[in-house]
């Protein structure tokens, strides 16, 4: 049963959502504070969270920050904030999704329903031998990819893109196809998620856009990963 963890200030939004999600299986957490919900994802982190952004002790853009430095656990944030400029800030804050108020019961649990099954682990590779392009190596038995010996704090979707692109080393992947074997989710709506999503393993690989070292897009196709250097 996965357990849902809700931070709203509002106890009758809180008992709304909680009831038709529970209505539906899963347990649910439901807490009024950022701090409240930061010491909860610590003692016993849940599978999913919803984040309302307009909380009393702390601006819920910050506690996702925040909770990112615990855990990458799927998170929706609630928001009022509907400019394409704030939801990529949320997006590069570390959010999975998003709902835009107000919204119904239905529409949120809708939301849950799919970004559970988009988090669910992606396939494993075919081999579990560690795979290496140029001085990067993916080792799927350790779940861990190192850059010239040095270990690379990813995330669990940041691992599983990277890991699926050393898969098919050498080979352009397209996008589409990026996002239906890694977030299992169809392409339509993931644009930005996947773009962020490369953006901050080229960060955490050293390279930019303009200066690729593994990840080279190739325009109006996909994704290449491979050591041109």
């Amino acid at each position: 049963m996965p357990l849902v963890l809700l931070v709203d200030d509002d106890p009758t939004v809180r008992g709304a959502i909680a009831h038709t999600l529970t209505d539906l299986g899963h347990a649910v957490r439901a807490v009024g504070s950022a701090m409240e919900a930061l010491q909860e994802i610590t003692n016993n982190p849940p599978d999913l969270v919803i984040l309302d952004l307009g909380l009393p002790d702390l601006d819920g853009a910050d506690a996702l920050r925040m909770l990112r430095t615990i855990c990458d656990v799927p998170v929706i944030v609630a928001t009022g904030r509907r400019g394409e400029l704030d939801i990529i800030r949320l997006l590069n804050a570390g959010a999975d999704d998003y709902v835009v108020k107000p919204f119904s019961t239905a529409h949120l649990a809708a939301r849950v329903t799919a970004v559970l099954r988009r988090h669910r682990p992606a396939a494993p590779q075919q081999s579990s031998e560690p795979m290496r392009v140029g001085g990067l190596c993916v080792d799927p038995s350790r779940r861990s990819i190192t850059l010239d010996g040095e270990t690379l704090k990813l995330t669990r979707k940041e691992y599983e893109l990277l890991a699926y692109l050393a898969g098919r080393a050498g080979q352009v992947v397209t996008r589409k196809e990026l996002v239906t074997e890694v977030w299992r989710a169809p392409y339509a709506g993931f644009e930005k998620t996947l773009d962020v999503h490369i953006s901050w393993l080229r960060r955490k690989l050293g390279e930019t856009a303009a200066q690729p070292r593994l990840l080279h897009a190739v325009r109006g196709v996909g994704i290449m990963l491979a050591d041109h250097s």
